[in-house]
């Protein structure tokens, strides 16, 4: 039995979103007079959400590995960090949640100080459903030995997970996983 990677090369590219987002939020906070608040939020905006799409192809990302490697014949996930450890839900799903969370107030955010409508595309929230299912559905991988042991969500497709390799590895060599998020809806029905 060979062995497939449990991360086939994501982790270098991925920022822990709700450190960066409240460390860019206490900055816009300290503030105490509107204007400045206002002005620091129009410099900070454009890479809050540069994070949270990198993140987002992230998720995106591992769905794609996930279903790629479902397809494979049963090998070894090889240098998986979660095998064997103690299942917490809460803090499995912590990050996933916090950026559900995002999804709903950065809207408010935006026409609060900006005065600008602003809306997430619809499959956003598919994407975060799908992801969280997938990290409650494989218990944090604490249980993942072999490929076969991998879980996906139904509404995860593997018809072409031979092409998602391509796909994410391509966004590895850009170093950008935000590219990633326009795939989700092959990926996710």
């Amino acid at each position: 039995m060979a062995g497939l990677e449990f991360d086939p090369g994501f982790s270098p590219f991925v920022m822990a979103f709700q450190g960066t987002i409240e460390y860019l939020y206490a900055d816009i906070n300290r503030f105490r007079n509107f204007s400045q608040k206002k002005m620091k939020f129009r410099q900070y905006y454009k890479k809050i959400l540069d994070v949270f799409y990198n993140n987002l192809g992230f998720y995106v990302g591992c769905l794609m590995w996930a279903a790629y490697i479902k397809t494979q014949d049963e090998q070894e996930i090889l240098n998986n960090h979660c095998y064997g450890k103690e299942y917490d839900e809460e803090e499995n799903t912590l990050e996933t949640d916090f950026m559900i969370r995002f999804t709903e107030l950065f809207p408010k955010d935006m026409k609060y100080f900006l005065g600008q409508n602003f809306e997430f595309e619809n499959k956003i929230s598919k994407i975060l459903s799908a992801y969280k299912e997938f990290l409650i559905i494989n218990k944090g991988f604490v249980e993942s030995k072999n490929n076969t042991d991998i879980k996906l969500p139904e509404s995860v497709n593997t018809t072409d997970a031979v092409s998602y390799k391509e796909k994410f590895d391509e966004a590895l060599k850009a170093e950008d996983l935000s590219k990633l998020v326009e795939f989700a809806d092959t990926v996710i029905a």
